[in-house]
């Protein structure tokens, strides 16, 4: 698929392998479960707990093994933050490039990257209020979003 903004075609992705009995998992899903509830209540985001599964428990698929996501476990124990973690990302990356523009004023690559990552911003707001993760009256306002970037 093309990149929105740039000229090139992009890459094709990997692909998952096929779901096929995977002998060396030893973990039992409520044993993920517990996991991902702990490194959760560490203040890890969803995908900083897939990659700790990983890295460290060698759990290559959590969805495998507990047929749920990462952030559908963390949501039922109530520890999902306010925020999805893919808009705080973006959000995080706004702050960084206005407080770069604050220092750097004539930067017009930072100030096009900006303008990029706020339409984006603004994109995926719209999914999230059409899907109802957002609520309807939520704006985004860069300025008063800053609280958000340090979390």
């Amino acid at each position: 698929m093309a990149r929105m903004y740039s000229r090139k075609k992009g890459r094709s992705g990997s692909k998952k392998p096929v779901n096929k009995a995977r002998t060396w998992i030893r973990y039992k899903p409520k044993e993920v479960e517990m996991l991902i509830f702990k490194l959760a209540k560490e203040g890890k985001s969803s995908s900083e707990v897939g990659l700790v599964l990983r890295d460290t428990y060698g759990i290559p698929d959590s969805k495998f093994i507990t047929k749920r996501k990462i952030t559908s476990v963390i949501k039922e124990k109530g520890l999902a933050k306010e925020l999805p973690e893919d808009l705080l990302n973006l959000i995080r990356r706004s702050v960084q490039i206005r407080k770069h523009l604050e220092e750097n004023k004539k930067d017009m690559t930072a100030l096009r990257g900006l303008q990029l990552t706020e339409s984006k911003i603004r994109r995926l707001i719209k999914y999230y209020k059409e899907t109802g993760v957002l609520p309807l009256d939520w704006k985004f306002d860069a300025k008063s979003l800053r609280g958000y970037a340090e979390q």
